[in-house]
């Protein structure tokens, strides 16, 4: 079953992909720091939020969406030709790490990815959502090589994940050249513990204090939730 999302200036129909439009993938689209110039890659696009969030939010010359699966592939592709955007998006049906063996090294500009989560539990029984939320197909660490193979020495990887997810993935970039330059602890509610981790990774270890942000407060969205995806939420 398809359903289809409208935001202010496009829409997304899912078209039975794996993970469906979700706030993670907002927020990260929201957060991420994005060159207004320049190639810009999404690492598992899959319906093509995030690469759509990132034609709005800049004029990158070149919006690059890779995905596995062929259906998310067919979704993507649609939701682009439907959008003010076409000219700047493309997407590839590949594997992030066969892919990027053919690019340059520090040859991109900036990485957007809302990655596999898990790295263990217990797998979807559908093909497509297990592939989205599972390590199997791209590890954290397949990822952190492939960032660390990609980007320009001023460029940055902007990803989302679980808190404890996030916390390990920021140990391991030092192996690979990379710091978190800048994070954003995500809670739902004041009064529960933080749920996700928004990461930006560079190669220049320049880091900037942690920030945190909550997503509701009493029965409302909060003001700074707001405030970061007023441009994408319809009744923002």
């Amino acid at each position: 079953m398809s359903r289809s999302f409208s935001f202010k200036q496009f829409t997304i129909n899912d078209h039975g992909c794996g993970m469906p439009i979700s706030t993670d993938g907002v927020l990260l689209g929201a957060w991420a720091k994005l060159p207004q110039q320049g190639h810009i890659v999404d690492i598992g696009t899959g319906s093509g939020l995030l690469a759509l969030m990132a034609a709005q939010r800049t004029l990158a010359t070149t919006i690059t969406a890779i995905e596995l699966d062929s259906i998310a592939v067919a979704a993507a592709t649609a939701n682009f030709a439907a959008s003010p955007w076409l000219s700047r998006l493309q997407c590839i049906e590949s594997d992030i790490t066969h892919w990027c063996q053919h690019i340059p090294p520090a040859s991109i500009d900036s990485i957007i990815c809302n990655p596999p989560y898990f790295n263990t539990g217990q797998q979807a029984q559908q093909q497509h959502r297990a592939t989205a939320r599972h390590t199997d197909t791209l590890s954290h660490q397949q990822l952190l090589a492939t960032i660390s193979h990609l980007l320009t020495p001023e460029g940055s990887a902007n990803i989302i994940l679980p808190a404890y997810e996030g916390q390990q993935l920021i140990n391991q970039a030092s192996a690979y050249g990379l710091c978190c330059q800048r994070r954003c602890d995500v809670r739902s509610t004041e009064h529960k513990p933080f749920m996700r981790t928004l990461i930006q990774l560079n190669k220049n270890c320049s880091i900037t204090k942690p920030q945190q942000l909550c997503i509701h407060t009493k029965n409302a969205y909060s003001t700074d939730f707001i405030a970061l995806t007023k441009d994408f939420y319809l009744k923002m």
